[in-house]
């Protein structure tokens, strides 16, 4: 399969104490989800960490471009990748709205229509009836389409999904392919971390 890069990894190596993940290459097209597989401990979550600049300190070598554009040495926010990583945090004392315009008021993108966007997306997710909710007692598999929505919001050009269906009945988890799917056909890209088949082109970890 020919891939017109988008996203790309080259001659990637990070290594967390005394375990190296790596050398990587792989691309991935406007568009295209790409499957990480490999064993439990191979690495899978280090690389999405290190893609979205939470390890960026464990990047030995290699190049991560977005673009066109090299992430390394780049902040968090200005790398415009979401992550939904694959053990849920969200702040108990915020509403499920204020979690997904998170990423919008830090980056001081929230406005009139920005709003009624995270309106439609909450909708979209099955969350219409919890926006103004705290999200403490929210169930798991709520808690985990907040997370989603909070990585989706702001309009990150990649999305990194950790085991991020993990939790959602059958129904649900249909409703979060479609949200997801829609982000692909809107020209943006993906990175998923998921046990079983994807249905995704996959690239080996480990």
């Amino acid at each position: 399969m020919e891939v017109s890069s988008f996203f790309e990894v080259r001659d990637l190596v990070a290594r967390v104490g005394d375990f190296e993940v790596g050398p990587l290459h792989f691309e991935v097209a406007r568009g295209e989800a790409l499957a990480l597989v490999g064993p439990s401990g191979s690495g899978k979550t280090t690389l999405l960490e290190v893609v979205c600049g939470l390890r960026e300190g464990q990047l030995v070598r290699g190049e991560i471009l977005l673009g066109g554009e090299s992430l390394v040495g780049m902040n968090l926010e200005a790398r415009e990748i979401g992550l939904v990583p694959q053990d849920v945090v969200l702040f108990p004392s915020m509403t499920v709205r204020e979690h997904l315009e998170f990423g919008l008021r830090v980056r001081k993108r929230l406005g009139k229509k920005e709003r009624r966007e995270v309106e439609g997306l909450g909708e979209r997710l099955g969350l219409g009836e919890l926006m103004e909710r705290k999200v403490k007692g929210l169930s798991g598999g709520e808690g985990r389409r907040v997370s989603i929505g909070r990585a989706l919001a702001f309009g990150p050009r990649l999305l990194c999904l950790d085991e991020a269906l993990t939790g959602l009945d059958e129904a649900r988890k249909l409703g979060v392919m479609e949200v997801l799917r829609e982000f692909l056909r809107g020209g943006g890209a993906a990175l998923v971390v998921e046990h079983g088949e994807t249905g995704f082109r996959e690239v080996e970890i480990g």
